[in-house]
């Protein structure tokens, strides 16, 4: 059984170092306070800081020591880190036999000694030192550092720092620096710093997202471009805590919250345009992630011609969005630029005769003439509020962010029934899905039939960057397979690729441009709909009524050198093979 530890108290009372009266009177106040007792008779000049210290020891069943009386061994950072001492407070005073004396300054810090313990693999003998005096002995033992060893590591860092900028690693510089100079409290700090360069950087690399990433042993800077995600530099991993607080502080956040997700925005003015931020904090092992999405007000005012459409596409397109009722769907998955198109759409349609009313989740850019709605769920605002809200306003064209389940649906269609033109997004991996997709969600199958005008899927495919632009003379085999392109398609034909270049990251591609499948509710199609036909059957009755497929769409593209097969096999592959 293990021995009952003695009260602090009863400790310096029997060693007749507190009367017995004002040992009561502080013992009252500790309880009454939270106080702890030995402070209070520290505050009260009762007793001196090193007395405690030696009742500690004696209550834990430790030795004393007086580090005023000690120096640290000469093999110390055999023994143990610099960085290790630090962080614990602690100092070794040697090892006997293969037991590692160590002083400490937190008796009841049994997690630390736990770690140490297994850190170290050694057998430990445990003294109780003064903290502060333990604080001082690491500071004097190793900030020693003569000025000319100062000068000569200031030099060789700066001249680090320089030969990575040059290289391109702008931010491994900046955070070399950062270690240097360590004054990151400072309102011109470095860590501003840093944090200006990683948003500066993802601005004129053309990226839609930053991440921010702490692993074991660095954090790990990302940015996604044209829908890729491309390591740009990884900085070390004692910059992450004031580079996460810089970021949450800037979007709003709370930096004392660790535990739960958080969201925030942030606004900044770069080459003569406000661009807003889009940001998310979610706590990891090894720290939060960071996610900033920008969102560029020049992204969605790049009007419909330069979406991308064939020329027939094109027509088809501009006649569908400008009938006066019934539902426009665009389907595809994140990040496919849906939202892009229907902005697209809604902007030529965006006219002093029409009222647009929008419902989004949340509004990431702001039109002048639109009426935009922001989806506040923790407030019951949702969707489908909204939706009954938006119809008592008399609107002519409404957009609704996404169609997430049955109630939403039925109340657009109902919209679409009683004179409004609907836009609106789902989530399905081709036109014709959006069909059953809506039948499954609850929605009577001649409510589909009637309502729905017309549907579009749609993928984003990498643009060939026009600077080292160059014939492919040896496609690859195997994504010609994947896109079913035979040898005799290739007769009096090239694809083309990018050999690399600064313009493009060495990617080979410099934007993207969409690829589509469109396709308009005719007689047939509505009674397949009304009928519950397989969606194998809806296909085929769209290709004969002149949809043209995904892939056949990317293959224009790969025939035009505007894209290559690697990049359409990678996006609309029909295969169970993986690119």
């Amino acid at each position: 059984m293990a021995k009952k530890r003695r009260h602090l108290g009863e400790i310096l009372y029997k060693a007749g170092v507190v009367p017995k009266e004002p040992l009561l009177e502080a013992i009252k106040e500790s309880k009454s306070t939270g106080k702890r007792l030995g402070q209070i008779l520290i505050d009260k000049r009762l007793i001196g800081e090193e007395t405690l210290i030696k009742a500690l020891a004696k209550q834990h069943g430790m030795k004393y020591v007086d580090i005023d009386n000690i120096t640290l061994p000469q093999d110390v950072n055999k023994i143990m880190s610099q960085d290790l001492m630090k962080q614990y407070n602690i100092v070794p005073l040697g090892v006997d036999n293969g037991k590692l004396k160590l002083a400490i300054s937190n008796p009841m810090d049994l997690e630390m000694m736990d770690n140490l313990r297994l850190r170290l693999n050694k057998d430990i003998d445990y003294h109780l030192g003064n903290p502060d005096k333990i604080r001082r002995l690491l500071e004097d033992s190793f900030n020693q550092v003569s000025q000319v060893e100062s000068d000569e590591l200031k030099h060789s860092i700066d001249a680090t720092a320089a030969e990575l900028a040059e290289a391109g690693h702008e931010l491994q510089a900046e955070a070399l620096l950062i270690q240097q100079r360590g004054d990151v409290g400072d309102n011109d700090g470095p860590i501003i710093r840093l944090a200006n360069l990683i948003i500066d950087n993802a601005y004129y690399m053309r990226a839609s997202d930053i991440h921010i990433e702490p692993m074991a042993d660095k954090v790990r800077i990302r940015y996604r471009v044209d829908g890729v995600c491309l390591e740009k530099d990884n900085i070390p991993k004692n910059t992450q805590a004031q580079l996460v607080t810089r970021f949450k502080i800037l979007s709003g956040m709370d930096i004392a919250e660790k535990r739960m997700p958080q969201d925030g925005r942030i606004k900044k003015e770069i080459g003569g345009q406000d661009i807003d931020f889009r940001v998310s904090s979610l706590p990891g092992y090894h720290g939060p992630s960071i996610v900033l999405r920008i969102l560029r007000p020049d992204s969605v005012n790049i009007g419909i011609k330069s979406l991308g459409f064939e020329a027939d596409d094109y027509d088809r397109f501009q006649k569908i969005i400008k009938r006066p009722t019934g539902i426009f769907l665009v389907t595809g998955p994140t990040g496919s630029g849906k939202t892009t198109t229907l902005y697209a759409a809604l902007q030529e349609l965006n006219r002093p005769d029409k009222k647009i009313i929008t419902a989004e989740d949340p509004v990431e850019y702001n039109f002048t003439g639109m009426n935009q709605c922001q989806v506040k769920e923790d407030i019951g605002f949702s969707f489908d509020k909204i939706l009954r809200s938006m119809l008592r306003q008399a609107p002519n064209i409404i957009l609704v962010g996404e169609i997430r389940d049955g109630e939403v649906a039925d109340i657009a269609i109902q919209a679409a029934l009683t004179g409004h033109l609907v836009f609106s997004t789902l989530h399905t991996n081709d036109a014709v899905s959006a069909v059953t997709r809506l039948i499954d969600m609850g929605v009577k199958p001649f409510l589909v039939a009637s309502s729905i005008q017309a549907i579009m899927a749609q993928r984003l495919v990498r643009v060939i960057c026009e600077n080292c632009k160059t014939i492919d003379s040896n496609p690859d085999p195997y994504f010609l397979e994947l896109l079913k392109i035979k040898p005799s398609d290739l007769d009096g034909k090239h694809t083309f690729k990018g050999k690399g270049c600064s313009k493009c990251q060495g990617t080979g591609y410099k934007g993207r441009i969409g690829i589509f499948e469109l396709v308009e509710m005719n007689n047939e199609l509505r009674e397949l709909a009304f009928s519950r036909a397989p969606t194998t059957e809806l296909r085929k009755a769209a290709v004969a009524s002149g949809m043209r497929m995904l892939i056949d769409d990317g293959k224009n593209k790969i025939f035009r050198g505007i894209t290559t097969p690697s990049e359409v096999a990678r996006i609309a592959q029909t295969e169970t093979k993986t690119v």
